[in-house]
């Protein structure tokens, strides 16, 4: 009331009464700042809230494997063939792809009529990817591109589209590309690709990545727990394959990390005959989630992943050098406490494939 009647009264003042009203350049000097700063304070949550929103970006990884080439021992050695696919993506807030990596771990284990392994047992095994030239489509392809090019060429071809539009790629007959941008570069059947990325569209989170950020892919199989068969026990074939795919920051820092795990089995019996459903799926660790049933048998009460997400979530915000100077006990697990409490499984092939993939991340 008092402001108002002030007011009143200095309008009713000539202007040169105004100043001595206290309503000059003093007065004013207040009105106008708190008027910047009304509209400073209702312009800041807008801004605070768009701008994460616009730059945000999900971190997807899918990996489909199948045993279904796979073949009894006979006049030739047996085959337990274990063909993983996996790829990795960035998406945004409309469904877009940002970025895309994809390979896969073709893992080929030999046994014989006898029930025997006759690949050794500590063999570990190259993704497509890391063969190269040495997987050796580009002498047979018409375009003289190895898988690796192919696969690149792919994922370079996905980015900006949606999951509709690359399910759209026109392809003839055999699945092999007819659109003019990818027939100088993709000659083999792309269905496996198309539903590795939809995939990992489908799984992409919120795991902090931004759309700035850059990601990669990382695969490590083994077959350390591949056996004989015996009068008593089945043989096993087992490609045990770990997958992680992370982005990092223009500093080289992780800004999202994702493992998964796989094991492709295939038993065999003493006579060199293939005991296992080779139509059958196979899912992951983290397909699994609790039927997995580590759960059980961890002295912490977590399933494994829990434990993957809880190692994931520590290397976020970490360079691939400090990964790898993760602190680990003779055993391989972790000597951190830090992560100890959260992970009791064996951190060494974690840290491993992580720093593969931020080493790919380019």
């Amino acid at each position: 009331m008092k402001k108002i009647a002030a007011l009143l009264i200095c309008s009713t003042l000539t202007l040169g009464t105004l100043t001595a009203c206290g309503g000059g350049n003093a007065s004013s000097k207040p009105e106008t700042s708190n008027a910047k700063s009304e509209t400073s304070e209702s312009a800041e949550p807008e801004s605070s809230t768009s701008e994460p929103a616009s730059d945000a970006a999900k971190t997807g990884l899918s990996v489909s494997t199948s045993i279904s080439n796979s073949a009894p021992a006979g006049a030739e050695d047996g085959l337990a063939q274990i063909d993983s696919t996996a790829a990795a993506v960035l998406v945004d807030a409309n469904g877009k792809i940002l970025d895309c990596k994809i390979d896969s771990a073709q893992t080929k284990i030999n046994f014989s009529a006898e029930g025997k392994l006759i690949t050794d047992a500590s063999t570990t095994f190259k993704s497509k990817q890391e063969l190269g030239s040495e997987y050796g489509l580009g002498k047979s392809s018409s375009i003289g591109k190895e898988w690796n090019e192919q696969a690149d060429a792919f994922a370079e071809y996905t980015i900006g589209k949606t999951v509709d539009e690359i399910k759209g790629i026109a392809v003839n007959d055999e699945g092999v590309p007819t659109e003019e941008d990818l027939t100088s570069s993709v000659t083999i059947h792309i269905g496996d690709f198309v539903s590795a990325v939809e995939k990992a569209v489908a799984n992409a989170k919120d795991l902090g990545a931004k759309g700035t950020d850059t990601i990669g892919l990382g695969i490590d199989t083994q077959m350390s727990s591949s056996k004989d068969a015996t009068a008593e026990e089945k043989g096993l074939a087992q490609a045990y394959s770990m997958y992680s795919v992370v982005t990092t920051d223009a500093d080289s820092k992780i800004t999202s990390c994702y493992v998964d795990a796989s094991q492709g089995d295939v038993n065999f019996d003493t006579t060199g005959k293939i005991t296992s459903d080779l139509k059958a799926a196979v899912e992951t660790k983290q397909e699994l989630g609790n039927a997995y049933g580590m759960k059980k048998a961890s002295s912490i009460g977590k399933e494994w992943y829990e434990e993957a997400d809880a190692f994931s979530a520590y290397v976020t915000g970490k360079t691939a050098a400090e990964v790898g100077g993760i602190s680990v006990d003779s055993e391989g697990l972790a000597a951190d406490a830090d992560l100890i409490s959260s992970v009791t499984v064996h951190v060494s092939p974690f840290i491993s494939v992580v720093e593969k993939a931020a080493a790919n991340a380019k």
